[in-house]
């Protein structure tokens, strides 16, 4: 083992829609967790893998927001979040620049003080407020924990990034090399797959569908002809209600012909294949107090 090689977990935790998943993509280089405006975004914990052979190699866990939860996939999406704080060897916690602490970030700030893993305050979309109310901000937060470092950030526009990933290393252990260096994620292709049509879904719905749907992909084959590769990919989106297939389908099948041709083409990028996308709705009442159908989902409770 490489005596000057760091690897270990770090998590990502924050409430819903404080930008988890856009930071982490931008670290990566390459998206692999969904982004939406819509809160809970992320149903489970997405591994994704920076490797830096001359430093070391981080192995990142993107969770759900932690929330107050309404029903089974939520109390799960919850519990995931909460219960990686124990399990991994730094903390990312992102917040919005406020000098407003709700009742949220106390929660979560209560759930840090039961662990002694190192956390890392992100305060992020600094790009939205002016700049020296960030001082402020970052005063507000470090009279209520013991952070090991507070960064400012933009995690859409990528400023300060590598600040970001260069503390990361500060506080990793010395270990061995988990991944391959071209590994960038765990998630099988498949799973990928469906986020990127969930996600698709998620930016082209009205508020009140998004939150009930899932997708899961049918069948994913593999074809060749003349002009190379093709993917037949078959998913269903399912949803809770009569009313939000209808809305998800469309008039004429707009909606659900929209859908469909936003998430080929980025099925496409991430495959480097031509992609023939198939989707269908379904409406199962009620999925997400279901614990056949959220595990038939892909949302598994690892412990």
């Amino acid at each position: 083992m490489n005596e000057s090689f760091k690897s270990g977990f770090v998590t990502i935790i924050g409430r819903p829609n404080v930008g988890k998943s856009t930071l982490m993509n931008k670290i990566i280089g390459q998206k692999i967790a969904i982004t939406s405006n819509k809160p809970q975004t992320t149903r489970n914990r997405i591994q994704t893998v920076y490797t830096d052979m001359d430093r070391g190699q981080l192995v990142f866990l993107d969770t759900p927001g932690i929330h107050k939860a309404k029903n089974k996939l939520g109390k799960f999406m919850v519990n995931v979040a909460e219960k990686t704080l124990k399990e991994v060897d730094v903390i990312l916690w992102l917040v919005e620049p406020s000098a407003y602490v709700g009742a949220g970030e106390q929660h979560i700030i209560e759930q840090l003080k039961k662990v002694t893993t190192p956390v890392i305050l992100i305060i992020n979309k600094v790009d939205t407020v002016e700049k020296d109310k960030v001082l402020e901000y970052i005063d507000t937060y470090r009279k209520l924990y013991d952070f090991v470092e507070i960064i400012p950030t933009s995690a859409l526009r990528g400023n300060n990034i590598d600040d970001v990933i260069d503390s990361i290393f500060k506080y990793m252990p010395y270990g061995p090399q988990f991944y391959d260096e071209d590994t960038i994620t765990d998630q099988p292709e498949r799973a990928i797959c469906a986020e990127i049509i969930r996600e698709k879904a998620l930016h082209a719905l009205d508020e009140e569908v998004p939150h009930g749907i899932a997708v899961g992909i049918d069948s994913m084959k593999t074809r060749k002809n003349k002009s190379g590769l093709i993917y037949d990919i078959d998913a269903t989106i399912v949803c809770e209600k009569n009313s939000h297939k209808g809305i998800i389908i469309g008039k004429q099948g707009a909606m659900l012909k929209k859908i469909g041709t936003n998430a080929r083409y980025e099925i496409e990028r991430l495959l480097d294949a031509k992609v023939n996308l198939k989707l269908w709705v379904k409406v199962k009442k009620d999925w997400r107090d279901s614990d056949f159908l959220i595990k038939n989902f892909g949302f598994k409770d690892e412990n």
